[in-house]
């Protein structure tokens, strides 16, 4: 039976030299056997203070703790890294490419629960996992979920934001089940993950709330700048370029 392990990392910044310093997981080995893992590490770089805001990790938690290496979780991870098997995370890019820097290379299948819910709930405002969290009533179970788990739910902690994904996770089964019934929802997903989203809209800049075609017609020269000047998601970037190569 493949494995599906869901993840959540927090990290010393989101910069290039920035590292892990919690890792929180859920390793699905069956329905009725769950694995958690939720382990603090030492970092080979200082813990930002932009990041404490968010994580509220701070240095004298994890002095104490051995690097990365030495998780369980590491062991784990590397343990059953193979394709038949199913790494999840929201916004699965930047998890992966944390880990990479710890020298863990992926051959598991991905699911990103973000790009899946760029396919499935195109007309959301936001699909950040918080959001989410609120708008589809996750945060009405969660707290059965947590405690049949084991676990204490925290905003941008590893293991809680874990079991908010658990949780998104089933809606978007469910809904890819609506929308496709004749697939294999966990193998769509996958196929969601690696397919760029169309964005239909602006929800950031001075175009907020424009539709981008709109926006093409109007201020081709702005998209040219936000082309070549602003640091774009794939889904952003994907985007423009098909607008922009006409």
């Amino acid at each position: 039976m493949a494995k599906y392990i869901l993840f959540d990392t927090e990290t010393t910044g989101n910069q290039q030299d920035d590292r892990i310093i919690q890792v929180g997981a859920m390793i699905v080995h069956s329905k009725d056997n769950i694995e958690i893992l939720d382990e603090l590490c030492l970092a080979p770089v200082p813990i930002t203070i932009e990041a404490m805001e968010v994580h509220n990790i701070t240095p004298e938690q994890i002095t104490d703790k051995g690097l990365y290496d030495e998780t369980n979780f590491a062991m784990k991870i590397q343990e059953f890294n193979n394709i038949g098997n199913y790494l999840i995370a929201h916004n699965i890019s930047f998890d992966v490419g944390m880990l990479k820097k710890e020298g863990f290379e992926s051959q598991y299948t991905h699911i990103d629960t973000l790009r899946c819910s760029k396919h499935l709930l195109p007309d959301s405002p936001s699909h950040r996992l918080q959001y989410l969290r609120y708008s589809l009533g996750l945060y009405q179970s969660e707290q059965e979920e947590a405690q049949k788990l084991g676990v204490t739910i925290k905003a941008h902690d590893a293991i809680g934001d874990v079991v908010v994904m658990k949780l998104l996770l089933s809606k978007l089964v469910q809904l890819t089940k609506q929308a496709y019934p004749e697939s294999n929802p966990m193998v769509k997903m996958a196929e969601f993950t690696k397919t760029p989203v169309m964005i239909k809209s602006f929800k950031f800049g001075k175009h907020t709330g424009k539709e981008i075609a709109q926006v093409i017609s109007e201020d081709l020269s702005y998209i040219k700048w936000m082309r070549g000047n602003m640091k774009l998601d794939e889904d952003m970037t994907y985007t423009l370029d098909y607008y922009l190569n006409g």
